[in-house]
């Protein structure tokens, strides 16, 4: 039976991805801060265990306790869209945490690989192919990237798992998944998948519905096959046209 540990649990697309893996009948770990809540028919889910916690105060051995037993760790940790959440601390709330999460995989002794699942942005670029955005995108995304620390923050984290988890790890595997402009939308619907964004991600944004990106993530930590499509790289994913 598969376990998965949620990160960002109460937000817009993670409560989705939550209510995606119960639906699979996976048994879903979820920390969620006191503040936070997630609806009552999720909630109240007899394969849901909740763990009320800041994510930035548990220790590493306390993540390492919960991720017994887990295949995979999705993040849709992201900045609330407030000043304090733009500029306030912590700027590199999901890269610490990635960081955190495997520092807490290596403290676990298993010889199964923990799949890492990160949600990202088409406004990052995976540097491994390298991608090479139209310039206008890129000048943009260079203003951002000193002006909005939540930009750097997803860049680096993914440069973390590119550069210091790579495809050789012992214990984890990862993927970081890039929608492009989200959208909410009330039901699972056909999207497409692709290797590198496939339009300008700022002038010219195509849109991805959350529900759509919960539905690939939960694919991602469910089916072997579409793992080891992606796993190591960082799919785009748009809504099909």
């Amino acid at each position: 039976m598969k376990k998965i540990l949620v990160l960002g649990s109460s937000g817009a697309t993670g409560k989705l991805v939550v209510a995606q893996l119960l639906e699979q009948n996976v048994n879903v770990v979820a920390i969620l801060r006191s503040t936070s809540s997630l609806p009552e028919e999720i909630s109240s889910h007899t394969k849901l265990h909740l763990v009320r916690a800041d994510i930035t105060d548990l220790q590493e051995q306390d993540l390492a306790n919960y991720l017994q037993d887990c295949t995979g760790v999705i993040s849709c940790l992201g900045h609330n869209l407030t000043l304090k959440g733009m500029f306030g601390e912590p700027r590199l709330l999901v890269t610490d945490t990635i960081k955190k999460i495997c520092r807490a995989v290596e403290r676990i002794d298993s010889d199964q690989k923990i799949k890492v699942i990160l949600m990202n942005t088409t406004g990052n670029c995976n540097h491994d192919i390298p991608e090479k955005p139209p310039l206008s995108q890129r000048v943009v995304i260079s203003i951002l990237r000193w002006l909005l620390p939540p930009h750097a923050d997803n860049e680096k984290a993914a440069n973390f798992l590119r550069l210091n988890i790579g495809q050789n790890h012992k214990q984890i595997e990862w993927a970081a998944v890039r929608p492009d402009a989200l959208t909410d939308d009330d039901s699972v619907s056909e999207y497409n998948l692709c290797i590198s964004p496939a339009q300008n991600a700022i002038f010219n944004a195509a849109a991805t519905s959350r529900i759509n990106v919960a539905n690939f993530m939960s694919r991602l930590v469910c089916e072997d096959f579409l793992w080891n499509q992606w796993k190591g790289k960082m799919p785009v994913i748009y809504n099909r046209a």
